[in-house]
């Protein structure tokens, strides 16, 4: 009953936008997270709930669940096109089952070095345009991105480019970061974060794609793992915050344009915010003679794009779309340097 009500509520909406009625100002909307409650980037994703509220005087505000609340992290897609929810804050790589598209977009290991050349990519390289195409037939509309930032990198050995990964024995997530490391020259296994530490301390693996540096100081990983590389140069996820396609169209414009305002703000915020407590990390590990912090040039990181590039080639084969997101990615990669 609740779907089939949220769903003729929608309806409602959209008809009354199409015949000419006036279409109320004031929305009430539900955002569920692919976040915990009490996780960092949930507790900044409460702050851009509250931006919403401001920069709409009041007309629109925004409810915000923590992940699991209505429906499971892989199903929001589904509850936001039928009405369950009216949008979420999510990885878009969740969704690659029904579209491989999703997740070469998502996530294309080694693209970005900065979280600012994504929103640059997303605002004026076609990103932004090519989420929508990829999200409105499923009947949704992107309406920005946001990422936690660039994850570190854990190592037990020093690593100062490509060339070191070879051979290395490490910990890394099954699909494209495996693809790509393996492609580098490493020999990647599969194991549970909970199981990183432990391997990292016995030496059955020598390094782990984990998690952002605060993360992995706070936890002691930089006790067995002393040779971290920060920034770093593979993963950085692409989070999106989208929204009822039929929600959407009934927002006038002035309304429309102070959520895309209250994303890119927010985007900001996040990389700010989580970059700060990583720094203060690096410096607390950087006063530790007994860790080594790496920082990859840009002539490794591009060498890494570059081996990085043949994976997604070979994602691009998946489907249409996904060659879509290729030929764009790599044309503003080009076009701006970072490919060599």
């Amino acid at each position: 009953m609740r779907v089939t009500a949220r769903l003729m509520a929608v309806t409602a909406i959209v008809s009354a936008g199409f015949s000419g009625v006036a279409v109320a100002q004031d929305y009430s909307l539900k955002f569920q997270s692919s976040d915990p409650a009490g996780n960092a980037n949930f507790t900044l994703q409460q702050e851009w709930a509250k931006d919403v509220a401001a920069k709409t005087d009041g007309r629109v505000e925004v409810e915000l669940l923590p992940v699991e609340t209505i429906v499971a992290h892989t199903e929001t897609q589904d509850a936001v096109a039928a009405g369950i929810i009216d949008g979420h804050v999510t990885d878009t790589s969740y969704f690659a089952g029904k579209e491989p598209a999703f997740g070469l977009i998502a996530n294309p290991v080694g693209a970005w070095s900065d979280p600012q050349q994504m929103f640059d990519f997303m605002e004026n390289g076609g990103g932004k345009e090519l989420m929508n195409e990829l999200l409105e037939p499923y009947g949704l509309h992107f309406i920005g991105a946001t990422t936690p930032g660039l994850e570190a990198f854990l190592s037990k050995v020093p690593l100062n480019g490509v060339d070191d990964l070879n051979g290395l024995k490490m910990r890394a997530p099954e699909g494209m970061v495996q693809k790509v490391f393996a492609a580098a020259g490493a020999s990647p296994v599969n194991l549970p974060g909970s199981e990183v530490f432990t391997s990292l301390d016995k030496g059955v693996i020598d390094a782990a794609d984990y998690t952002v540096f605060s993360t992995n100081h706070a936890q002691g990983m930089h006790d067995v793992a002393n040779n971290p590389v920060y920034p770093g140069f593979h993963s950085m996820p692409l989070v999106e915050v989208s929204i009822n396609k039929g929600v959407w169209d009934s927002m006038p414009e002035d309304i429309q344009a102070a959520l895309e305002a209250s994303v890119r703000d927010f985007a900001q915020l996040q990389v700010t915010t989580l970059s700060e407590r990583d720094m203060a990390a690096v410096a607390e590990a950087e006063a530790n003679p007994e860790i080594t912090v790496h920082n990859w040039s840009a002539e490794e990181r591009a060498k890494f794009r570059a081996i990085a590039k043949t994976e997604w080639e070979k994602a691009a084969e998946a489907s249409d779309a996904s060659r879509k997101v290729y030929d764009t990615l790599t044309g503003y990669l080009e076009e701006n340097g970072l490919l060599k």
